[in-house]
């Protein structure tokens, strides 16, 4: 059998959904306006959370560095995936889908860790609201943010040198819509036990590890509100933590079901629907969540645009 991988300059094909033609000018038009949700969206987070002074918080700059990942993630995909459902071919060059398949892996791995930092500031500020200010300092936080990202670059390294190395016998054809691992693994004409065993310690350190201190951090939160007497603050609490537990239950529910599975269980259909779901769909929830369900992020919208509106006529 020939292994050999060929020139690194051949194309991939995304099949994408090209199985299904009914449906895919259908499903371009549903990513196109979750695509432009998902710019204005969190791009609004972003620059009202750096205008507004009144959000130079903790909170908000875990939930700007959030926005400015999902910007990144959704940019690395869905902008070709676009050019395929709306164009005649569905290829992407070598280095395009390994940047692409390095991109996803790495933001995702990165937004893992730092939903979990964002429940511990959450932890912090309910469960000790005197000394908040003290624990969550801007050095911890700037750490905290660098370990999440430094900790999805270099997961990402692992598992894109182990990927694609493994010989595809001249295979092109990658059955989803954009280069993801699983899809990239079936390609090879070689089983990989030590990826598969790789991908689940990494899952364990990227998906069970944060998933659990979450539920920790929450359960031991759920225990503090129940003693909140003051309706106000009650509230307040349910609103910005009920929004942080929203975005966590969409997109480690699909991420868990997809990564913690052996990789020959899942269909590749329901393969591509999870994935458009934690792709596409997820980026486009969060600031829509976190927007609706906060009174600050709404309250500063409207500052920031006053302040547009009077420097404008003056």
């Amino acid at each position: 059998m020939d292994t050999n991988n060929g020139s690194f300059t051949t194309d991939f094909i995304l099949l994408g959904f090209s199985d299904r033609p009914q449906i895919e000018r259908i499903i371009s038009g549903v990513v196109f306006i979750f695509y432009v949700v998902t710019l204005v969206g969190n791009t609004t987070i972003i620059l009202v959370s750096y205008l507004d002074t009144q959000l130079h918080t903790p909170m908000y700059f875990f939930l700007s560095n959030l926005s400015f990942l999902d910007l990144c993630y959704a940019t690395s995909i869905i902008p070709q995936m676009l050019v395929n459902l709306w164009g005649p071919t569905k290829s992407i060059t070598y280095a395009g889908c390994v940047l692409q398949f390095f991109f996803a892996l790495d933001l995702g791995a990165t937004e893992c860790l730092l939903l979990a930092v964002m429940a511990y500031d959450r932890y912090a500020a309910v469960c000790q609201p005197l000394h908040y200010t003290v624990i969550m300092h801007s050095q911890l936080c700037q750490k905290m943010v660098l370990t999440a990202w430094l900790g999805g670059l270099g997961s990402a390294l692992i598992v894109c040198s182990l990927t694609l190395k493994l010989p595809r016998c001249g295979h092109r054809e990658v059955d989803n819509f954009f280069c993801e691992m699983p899809a990239l693994v079936k390609m090879a004409c070689v089983y990989s036990k030590v990826i598969e065993i790789t991908v689940f310690a990494l899952g364990v350190i990227f998906l069970l590890a944060p998933i659990s201190l979450i539920l920790i951090s929450y359960g031991v939160i759920t225990q503090a509100v129940m003693r909140i007497k003051s309706k106000a603050k009650w509230s307040k609490v349910l609103n910005t933590c009920g929004s942080h537990l929203t975005v966590v239950t969409l997109f480690y529910g699909t991420i868990i079901y997809m990564y913690m599975r052996p990789q020959n269980s899942t269909s590749q259909d329901e393969g591509k629907f999870l994935s458009l779901f934690y792709t596409i769909i997820t980026p486009t929830l969060n600031p829509l969540i976190y927007t609706l369900r906060n009174k600050d992020v709404k309250s500063a919208v409207k500052r920031t645009l006053c302040v547009e509106k009077r420097s404008a006529k003056s």
